[in-house]
C-alpha cells in the first residue's frame, strides 16, 4: 500500500523517542514533526538521519482506512495501549 495523499498521520500521531533534525529529544505523541513538509510528505526520507522508527512503520489499510482522520485515531489508539 501506498501513502495517502496529504496525510501525514504517521508523522503526528505516534510518539517519536530518538533524536529527529530540529526534534533532538524526539516529539511527543499528536505533535506534528518538523521534517512533514507543508504537503505532508517527510522531507528527510531516504535520508540516514530518518530515525529507524519512521521507517518500520508501513501504510497498511489496518492502519491508514480511508481517510487521515481514521489514521489518526487508530496510532493514537496505538499510542495508548503501548505506552509505558
Amino acid at each position: 500500500m501506498n501513502c495517502r495523499d496529504n496525510c501525514g498521520a504517521c508523522c503526528t500521531a505516534p510518539s517519536i523517542t530518538s533524536p529527529i533534525p530540529g526534534m533532538p529529544d524526539g516529539k511527543p505523541a499528536g505533535v506534528r514533526c518538523v521534517q512533514l513538509g507543508s504537503n505532508n510528505l517527510c522531507l528527510i526520507f531516504g535520508h540516514p538521519e530518518r530515525p529507524a522508527f519512521c521507517g518500520g512503520l508501513q501504510p497498511s489499510v489496518e492502519m491508514c482506512g480511508d481517510s487521515r482522520e481514521y489514521a489518526m485515531t487508530w496510532l493514537a489508539t496505538l499510542e495508548q495501549a503501548t505506552a509505558p
